[in-house]
């Protein structure tokens, strides 16, 4: 007896894509166009023309004609030196930050909720406080005869007082501590949706406290240790205030030479060289963001699967 061969099913027509004229022709397309027209209005008038006149003013020189002047010269002499120097000082108060943040999430995140919020509140309320008023009072604290080196000089401290003020050590304290309440808001989201039984399950095949904290804790916490040195660094390479009136002429940031040439030297296409690198800069740390966590997920599902 023959055996019939099963009847090929008919391919799925593809569907056709619509046109933009009946895309347009549905009720609740152009509803939804209506809605989103102010908002689109919005972005365009107070975020993509102000960035669009500020890269054009760069590539302008004197005459109005096109030119790269200005990059060239944001990327020699002085302004380079200014640039590395606010790279490094976003990457020290960023490490600061992430190490301070981490230490004080994990004990808020130990304490019974109402001391938790307690504590939170304490440390985002100074937060509120305006910064011009926070950095004096840093002033205040870290001066040659402030609260700092008088309580050190006085418990007889070797080689105190010391010089906390209009240098590296003074940008870095002042930026941490406006910096700081992003990280520890951060990563106490994080850390408080760990699920403890995972540690628990760590600790009952027998690893010891190092490890769990290695091989465990360190992994679930990574992409919010990730977000907030991202997000600190980004804040610091724009920052002004603080570095302004706590450093020296060696600390000077890239917001305070944009703010040197508009106000002192009229020189608004090199001001706006500047800022469009700060810009990139920024594009650039969100796109190592958006690479770090692929390739977190990456290495979890990997973990995972094997």
């Amino acid at each position: 007896m023959a055996v019939l061969a099963p009847a090929s099913r008919p391919a799925a027509p593809v569907p056709r894509r619509k046109r933009p004229a009946r895309v347009l022709s549905d009720r609740r397309t152009r509803f939804g166009l209506l809605n989103a027209a102010p908002v689109v209005l919005y972005l365009l008038i107070l975020f993509v023309y102000p960035i669009f006149s500020t890269l054009m003013l760069s590539l302008k020189d004197q005459a109005g004609g096109f030119t790269l002047h200005w990059y060239a010269d944001a990327f020699r002499g002085a302004n380079l030196e200014i640039l590395f120097t606010t790279l490094r000082i976003s990457a020290e108060t960023s490490l600061i930050s992430l190490v301070v943040g981490f230490v004080l999430a994990s004990a808020i995140c130990r304490l019974k909720p109402l001391w938790a919020g307690l504590a939170m509140l304490v440390v985002v309320v100074p937060h509120f406080i305006s910064a011009l008023v926070r950095t004096y009072g840093w002033i205040i604290l870290l001066g040659d005869n402030g609260v700092v080196n008088n309580a050190l000089t006085d418990t007889h401290f070797p080689g105190a007082p010391f010089q906390l003020l209009y240098n590296e050590i003074g940008v870095v304290i002042g930026t941490t501590a406006v910096m700081l309440p992003y990280t520890v808001l951060l990563l106490y989201a994080v850390m408080k949706g760990i699920d403890r039984r995972l540690l628990a399950a760590a600790a009952s095949m027998g690893a010891g406290k190092i490890t769990i904290f290695r091989r465990v804790y360190v992994p679930l916490v990574a992409p919010g240790l990730v977000n907030a040195g991202v997000l600190c660094f980004i804040l610091c390479l724009g920052y002004y205030l603080t570095p302004a009136l706590m450093g020296g002429e060696k600390q000077t940031m890239v917001a305070s030479l944009i703010d040197e040439q508009v106000m002192k030297q009229n020189q608004w296409n090199g001001a706006s060289a500047l800022g469009i690198i700060l810009l990139l800069l920024t594009f650039a740390g969100l796109i190592l963001l958006r690479l770090l966590k692929s390739a977190g997920e990456a290495y979890r599902n990997r973990g995972t699967a094997s």
